[in-house]
């Protein structure tokens, strides 16, 4: 037994000696390997926009991760948006980006000469805004409560005090212009529902800047509320669009033939949807 102690005592003295001559104190570390990275555990999105450099210019975007397969980017005029899945390296993003540096800067531009051309609504006596494609001028009444529209004059009598704030006008009118909405897009579904022969089991409002309808399987539909600024045909585009999902969940060639079988002449309107004109989405 006290030989095999020594032994023991011995072999541990050779293996620090062993340890401490391969990996000495001073010696520099060596850089852990490099290995590719398949897929990672979520990660949140960045708290802070990120910057990159496009030629001589320097870009911010919102950068976020997602449950997705492929980079997605997106400009509004709310700026640059890049979604990507959860293992692509930021490197890879930003290479992204560089190549379409041209359709951005295109797409900028485009949205800062709309927005320079868009008109701003005054919220007050004698203010203007768009109406289902026409101009009505918001008029202040100290008669009676409530908002009603003079269609022969086209001119909105909106109830407040005379001293009523800017907010006081918004909220009255947009109140307003969303009921409008409302009760225009029941009663465009119900003439193309009657078309399609299908029916919706919903309809929800939406504010969104940049979408003016979904539609959901189960016949759920969304409408943006600021169409009532539009012209009746482009309202009839997108209801007669979402409805058409009834029957096409998709945008494919059978989609398109159900939105001419009951809009033959949608294409128009789609245009003026997709690229309105600048008084049709005023700055509320």
């Amino acid at each position: 037994m006290p030989r095999h102690k020594g032994l023991r005592r011995v072999l541990a003295s050779l293996a620090r000696q062993l340890e401490l001559s391969l990996f000495p104190d001073d010696a520099p570390a060596e850089p852990a390997p490099i290995v590719p990275v398949v897929a990672a555990p979520p990660m949140r999105a960045d708290a802070k926009p990120r910057r990159i450099r496009l030629g001589e210019r320097t870009i911010e975007y919102a950068f976020r991760r997602g449950r997705r397969r492929t980079i997605g980017l997106t400009v509004t005029s709310e700026g640059v948006a890049v979604a990507a899945p959860r293992w692509v390296a930021i490197a890879e993003v930003e290479a992204m980006i560089r190549e379409r540096e041209e359709w951005i800067f295109t797409k900028l531009a485009d949205l800062q000469r709309q927005q320079a051309a868009t008109p701003v609504v005054r919220w007050e006596d004698g203010g203007t805004l768009p109406y289902r494609g026409e101009t009505i001028t918001m008029r202040l009444s100290t008669k009676g409560r409530g908002t009603t529209l003079d269609r022969e004059t086209m001119t909105l009598n909106v109830s407040l005090p005379p001293d009523a704030t800017r907010r006081q006008w918004k909220d009255r009118v947009e109140g307003w212009l969303q009921s409008e909405a409302r009760m225009l897009f029941r009663e465009r579904l119900a003439i193309y529902e009657a078309r399609l022969g299908v029916r919706h089991t919903a309809l929800r409002l939406s504010s969104a800047k940049t979408r003016w309808g979904s539609c959901s399987a189960d016949g759920r539909i969304l409408l943006n509320w600021r169409l009532i600024h539009f012209p009746l045909s482009s309202i009839d585009y997108v209801v007669a669009h979402e409805l058409a999902h009834l029957k096409e969940m998709n945008h494919g060639p059978r989609f398109w033939a159900t939105v001419a079988a009951i809009l033959p002449d949608y294409e128009v309107a789609r245009e003026q949807v997709k690229h309105p004109a600048p008084e049709f989405l005023p700055t509320l």
